[in-house]
């Protein structure tokens, strides 16, 4: 509408001038039309009376006077007649413009002197007259009196009124002929094909191919039209040889690599659309506190880490909550932008949410309920239903957000984590066709656990609405059947692992989540620049260096971690002004009361063990409280002898992997909680209870004196499963659960 307007607007505007101008012209011809009708009329009658008049000032006759200017009374549009003897007082005059007495005549001397008729308008009470004054003169051309006739001329001005409405109501009709007309032109020689086109390429891009029909547009727009046919026409072919060929490769290739998961998708996914669904985006714009200037983050998330190899791989569409104060300035008018920044591979798709939603659905529902409740932390799970009501608002929303990506037949929808366990029901009532898969990402509690949760039923009915369900480890696995099998009327196969309910099958399986591996990585392409300018700033020199990498939360074990130094150090004192341990911990989730706690409580304790042990200027706790990308990470995970992960209850911990990845020359040891889903991996890693303080602190000392060949050794061992078990074929293996679960 917006360009039809730009195209009929100046015509309109030209129009609309051009009328107006004519109907000025138009109203003035009328006026002086009426005015000199008027002074023909009022000249006619007063000579008409002359004579009479005359008589009567010859006889001196009053009453005659009386009777003549009374005949006008009655008469509709002349308002009345007045006679003046030669001193210029009215003899006569007609009752109803009686009050034309008392009006100042400064006129009449000039009639006097000149002996000439005067017609003029004249301002009568709130309205305008016309007046017509006639000397009446004797045979010896001597002035006897005046005659005077009155018209009314607000007749006149109501007619042109009248007129200047009829031509307003022409130009109106006018100006609604021309834009009907423009409009009816316009659509039918540019919108209505620029409209068979957007709704073809609408086809085309859902892979509706079924109903694309060929175009018969004529002239240069056809033109146009016909080539871009013949583009989409090539690609469509170009993907289904693609697809064909990577079918080929796929069976040839044992070891899981970009290309390999880029063939799989292309084989088995073909010409179908892959969305991948999250809380967190892969890519954050932000406004920078120092400079203000805008910068795009990765933020610290195991969710992004794991699938943002994939998709830069096999490309798609990234569907996450915008959340970055500055992302509303980078995307397009669908809310949709090329991700990475630097060298597009795939699409991310924004959400917007409110803070009302945002404080509800994931400060509270999510982070608040579910995440305590799954996470076997002591921290007591509370449920609102103000929380409740705005997760279920949001799940809807997102959903409404992946259904205008769907294209016609059989998506591919990835769904992650614990944010949207409503949404895979709300996708289905839409579209039965869709293949949805939910990874959970954190753990699953056993059946008693789980049903604290009040809306326990509608949670396990909207998940169970999923085709595959995916868990780090088989133990979750089993909890989650247990759990369904308790709470909620279904059959649990327990030899096709899966659940039916309502004649909805739902597989449930183990996919253990990992890296990128360290074939494709750059992880180990860390400058020694960058080690040296690490070493000098924090004085590393000669110092065995252990590190942890985690976000700010209370299911990582900070708190554990730093009474185990401190034990270590009270145990082992050999190792004062030896041994360094950095810790880089991104905040997380500040509005949440018990994180912003939790944060004062590391403060406190890194202040209090390093004011107990530091000597000189060595300090045991190097604290780096800040957002860290990967890039700034990868440094560290190269200094550092050892990492520790103390997870109190993890889904995987892909830290652990990370610095394995990292670690090329072998010289490393991980020091590794058994409560994470990493430890069932990485069995070669030295496996902590971080809940045993002294256990703890003896395991940091057995990892400083373990001899240089056993850590070869593990370590070896423990890259070598990493590379294998890579997030590729993570994948890798759920795309192909997943289509094997294709509706027909």
């Amino acid at each position: 509408m917006k360009h039809i307007l730009l195209f009929i607007l100046p015509i309109l505007i030209i129009v609309a001038i051009v009328f107006t101008i004519f109907g000025i012209f138009q109203i003035r011809f009328e006026e002086e039309k009426f005015m000199d009708d008027l002074k023909r009329k009022a000249k006619t009658v007063a000579e008409s009376i002359e004579l009479s008049v005359r008589h009567t000032f010859i006889d001196n006759d009053l009453k005659s006077a009386n009777r003549l200017v009374e005949s006008f009374q009655k008469r509709e549009r002349l308002q009345g007649c007045a006679i003046y003897n030669k001193d210029g007082q009215i003899l006569a005059i007609t009752e109803r413009i009686s009050d034309w007495k008392q009006k100042d005549k400064p006129y009449l001397n000039d009639i006097f002197s000149a002996k000439s008729p005067r017609g003029a308008l004249e301002k009568f009470k709130e309205y305008s007259v016309y007046s017509y004054i006639l000397p009446v003169l004797d045979d010896e051309n001597n002035i006897l009196g005046l005659v005077e006739v009155i018209y009314d001329t607000s007749y006149m001005f109501t007619m042109l009124t009248e007129l200047w409405r009829r031509i307003s109501i022409a130009l109106i009709v006018l100006i609604s002929l021309i834009t009907v007309i423009a409009f009816l032109i316009q659509r039918q020689i540019f919108i209505l094909p620029i409209r068979r086109l957007t709704e073809w390429f609408k086809y085309f891009q859902k892979g509706d191919i079924d109903k694309l029909r060929p175009f018969e547009e004529k002239g240069e727009l056809g033109k146009l039209i016909s080539e871009v046919e013949q583009v989409a026409l090539g690609l469509r072919v170009a993907r289904k040889v693609v697809t064909e060929e990577a079918y080929v490769r796929v069976q040839k290739e044992e070891i899981w690599t970009q290309a390999k998961l880029r063939d799989l998708i292309h084989a088995k996914l073909g010409e179908n659309a892959f969305l991948v669904v999250s809380n967190r985006e892969p890519y954050m714009h932000v406004i920078d506190e120092i400079t203000g200037m805008f910068k795009c983050i990765r933020p610290a998330s195991g969710v992004v880490t794991a699938i943002d190899p994939i998709l830069r791989v096999c490309g798609g569409t990234w569907i996450a909550h915008g959340s970055g104060d500055a992302d509303k300035k980078f995307v397009n008018s669908k809310n949709k932008l090329g991700v990475p920044p630097e060298d597009n591979r795939y699409i991310l798709k924004r959400v917007w949410l409110s803070k009302e939603e945002e404080e509800g659905y994931y400060y509270g529902f999510s982070n608040e309920g579910l995440w305590p409740l799954c996470h076997v932390t002591h921290t007591r799970p509370i449920f609102r239903e103000t929380d409740w009501q705005m997760y279920k608002k949001v799940n809807l929303k997102f959903a409404e957000s992946i259904l205008e990506e769907l294209p016609s037949k059989n998506p591919f929808i990835f769904i992650q984590d614990y944010h949207f366990t409503l949404l895979s029901k709300m996708i289905k009532e839409k579209r039965p066709d869709a293949t949805i898969a939910l990874f959970w990402h954190i753990p699953w509690p056993n059946p008693e656990v789980f049903a604290i949760c009040p809306y326990q039923q509608e949670i396990l009915e909207g998940m169970l609405a999923c085709d595959l369900i995916g868990f780090h480890v088989q133990f979750h696995c089993n909890n989650f059947l247990d759990t369904v099998n308790r709470l909620i009327e279904c059959r649990v196969d327990t030899e096709k692992f899966s659940v039916i309910r309502l004649n909805k099958e739902t597989s449930v399986r183990t996919f253990p989540i990992s890296v990128n591996g360290y074939i494709n990585s750059d992880i180990t392409n860390v400058q020694e620049a960058q080690l040296d300018k690490i070493r000098k700033e924090l004085k590393l020199e000669d110092k065995i260096i252990a590190l942890g990498v985690d976000r700010i939360d209370y299911t990582k074990g900070i708190i554990e971690r730093m009474l185990a130094i401190d034990r270590f150090l009270e145990k082992y004192p050999e190792y004062k002004n030896k041994f360094v341990f950095i810790q880089l911990a991104a905040p997380s989730r500040t509005h949440i009361k018990r994180y912003r706690e939790l944060m004062g409580e590391i403060d406190e304790l890194v202040e209090n063990k390093n004011w107990k042990h530091s000597e000189g200027s060595w300090r045991p706790i190097i604290y780096l409280k800040r957002h860290f990308s990967p890039e700034e990470i990868k440094p560290y995970y190269k200094l550092a002898d050892i990492c520790i992960v103390s997870s109190l209850h993890d889904g995987m911990n892909l830290v652990a992997k990370e610095y394995v990845s990292s670690k090329d020359d072998l010289n490393g040891v991980l020091v590794l909680s058994r409560f994470t889903g990493a430890s069932r991996e990485l069995t070669d890693a030295i496996q902590i209870n971080p809940y045993s303080i002294e256990e703890f602190a003896d395991s940091i000392k057995f990892a400083i004196e373990m001899p240089p060949q056993e850590k070869r050794k593990r370590m070896e061992s423990m890259r070598r499963i990493v590379s294998e078990n890579n997030v590729y074929r993570w994948a890798g293996n759920i795309i192909t659960e997943l289509t094997s679960l294709k509706k027909n």
